[in-house]
């Protein structure tokens, strides 16, 4: 692409460490827009749990179905900027959608009002945080029948229940009770219209910043991939900054000030594109084709919120349905027949996918081609095995921090939110170790094949969760383990990503039949949003119960953890010794590929 600005390094005056200068822009933009998402995402299942009322079914199946849309619309806002918007324009509305959806997550409202439903009766439940060991409890009351009761937990499935008059406890039994919370549906309505506005912004959004970023350098230029590098850094710095800022903003103040942080994070990266002074004149501009289509585009777009907005009711209305039905063991058909229609549309099409075009490869190309198009989508497969449980960090593992782990550094409390911090703190320290492991590795011929790289993310993905399995058994009285443990199975899960997601996109481009790459590419996004979705699911197997998103039975909790971990935990190191096995098979069908 032409620019008027130099790319020389060697002129000093019109490059950045070596680079165009336009790559301190894009650098800094990018990390404020990351900083305003992971900002918001660390908060959102807190925020669902504890001031909606939410109970873990719901919101987990709300925060996977989400996750997995933000990574889905990508796909059409990155073919609207291609063929009408160009790639600024694109980045500029999206930044705009998303600074509004941050701002409207600031109003919820009031906090839902929870309650306990028993023989067609709801009776009011009150919350009081009481010490113990130092430590701050929350515990529930309820009056039944002019008696009041302290909710102590759960016996063989029944809700015991203890009287503070010292008269004998009651028994609820089980399935004759359930917990939920009075909500405004206006607020719930704007929640979800805010968190539409946020998917359908970054469609337009993350996929377009990055092609600017290509788009700085000529074809063969060797600086490229050091480019991304430095563009990438802005990601782990931005979301490090708001993981730490954002939480404690909710503490302090409430959920409001978190999202106006992070909302604050996504008005600066509009305004660095919108008012840059000409710097990034010549770079990503609209196409001639996109002439008089605009405004039509941007309408359609805002179209789209209602859409999304009903997708995210109706795993709202289907979520306890859905997780009842795999806990039920209702079988595959029951549990797609349960399942939100997102949720039949994902899998529906992620299914075709990975069977249609191996076929149709197999149909339309050569053999050498074939095998090297079914190498990539083993691998895409097996990619979503490693994400499903990666992400559970904005869901299970963050509750479990709330709920089952001591969080104390001294006089200092931790945030629950805030521990996802030790992901980016660990990326950010060992990506430069790995990188030149790998390179130590190619020079004595022993770097494994990305096959292999994947089997190791997938090994460590699981030993992360089995470590929170093995730290069980030292949790004390309030049932909760150290946060060392809780660091220690975010820093393998970290080594996993190192091992895999740096070689995902790179695989699939190397792989790919060439007049088929955009489609394939297609296919990693809607294998990242399947992930996404799945790991909703999985997260909802952890869930316990809880009134005003406080546990009413620690040792529960645990317990559902422990158990659930353990199984993810397993699933990911069979899944990697299962691709460890398929690895000689699957090198020789890349023939050469590295």
């Amino acid at each position: 692409m032409s620019s008027d600005v130099s790319t020389d390094p060697k002129k000093g005056d019109h490059s950045w460490f070596g680079h165009p200068r336009q790559l301190a822009r894009l650098f800094t933009t990018e990390m404020w827009e990351r900083f305003g998402y992971y900002g918001m995402r660390a908060l959102l299942t807190l925020y669902l749990v504890k001031h909606f009322g939410f109970n873990d079914e719901v919101a987990s199946g709300l925060y996977g179905a989400f996750t997995s849309l933000v990574y889905l619309t990508p796909l059409f806002g990155g073919l609207l900027a291609d063929q009408y918007l160009g790639y600024k324009r694109s980045v500029k509305f999206g930044a705009v959608l998303m600074a509004i959806g941050y701002l409207a997550l600031c109003f919820g409202g009031e906090m839902a009002k929870p309650f306990l439903e028993y023989n067609d009766t709801q009776y009011d439940v009150s919350m009081t945080k009481e010490t113990i060991d130092g430590e701050q409890v929350a515990s529930n009351f309820v009056t039944m029948d002019g008696v009041r009761y302290k909710v102590d937990g759960q016996e063989e499935g029944a809700l015991k229940l203890v009287a503070t008059d010292g008269a004998g406890p009651r028994l609820l039994a089980k399935d004759s009770y359930r917990f939920d919370g009075r909500r405004d549906p206006f607020w719930v309505n704007v929640m979800f219209l805010a968190l539409s506005c946020v998917i359908i912004g970054n469609g337009f959004f993350k996929p377009n910043i990055s092609t600017i970023v290509g788009s700085l350098y000529p074809k063969g230029d060797p600086r490229r991939d050091g480019g991304f590098t430095i563009f990438y850094m802005g990601i782990n710095l931005g979301s490090t900054i708001s993981q730490f800022l954002c939480p404690l903003f909710q503490v302090w103040f409430g959920f409001w000030a978190g999202f106006l942080l992070a909302a604050f994070g996504m008005v600066c990266a509009w305004a660095l594109f919108q008012f840059d002074g000409g710097r990034l004149k010549g770079y990503g501009e609209p196409p001639a084709a996109g002439k008089g289509k605009v405004l039509l585009i941007f309408a359609a777009a805002v179209a789209c919120i209602p859409v999304i907005w009903f997708l995210l009711n109706n795993t709202m209305v289907n979520a306890e349905a859905a997780s009842r039905a795999a806990k039920e063991g209702s079988g595959i058909i029951g549990y797609i027949v349960a399942l939100p229609l997102l949720g039949k549309v994902l899998s529906a099409v992620f299914f075709v996918s990975v069977i249609g075009i191996p076929v149709w490869s197999f149909m339309a190309g050569s053999v050498e081609e074939a095998r090297k198009m079914v190498v990539a989508i083993v691998l895409v497969i097996f990619s979503v095995v490693f994400w499903t449980l990666f992400e559970q960090a904005g869901s299970s593992l963050t509750l479990f921090a709330d709920r089952n782990t001591e969080r104390e550094i001294g006089s200092y409390m931790m945030p629950a939110a805030q521990t996802q911090i030790f992901n980016p703190i660990f990326i950010v320290m060992f990506a430069p170790l790995m990188s030149l492991l790998w390179v130590a590795l190619a020079k004595r011929n022993l770097e494994p094949s990305i096959p292999v790289k994947f089997a190791i993310g997938l090994l460590l993905v699981g030993v992360g969760f089995l470590t929170l399995v093995y730290a069980s058994q030292f949790a004390g009285e309030t049932f909760k383990i150290g946060l060392f443990w809780l660091a220690f199975a975010y820093w393998f899960h970290s080594m996993g990503e190192l091992c895999l997601s740096p070689v995902g996109l790179s695989m699939i481009t190397k792989l790919s039949i060439p007049r088929v790459v955009g489609l394939m590419m297609g296919v990693w996004f809607l294998s990242s949003a399947m992930a996404q979705y799945v790991g909703g699911i999985v997260a909802q197997f952890t869930s316990t119960e809880t009134v005003g998103g406080e546990v009413t039975d620690p040792k529960k909790a645990l317990e559902t953890y422990v158990q659930v971990f353990h199984y993810i935990g397993w699933a990911g190191i069979v899944s990697g010794i299962v691709l460890f096995v398929l690895a000689i098979p699957l090198k020789k069908m890349m023939q050469g590929v590295k």
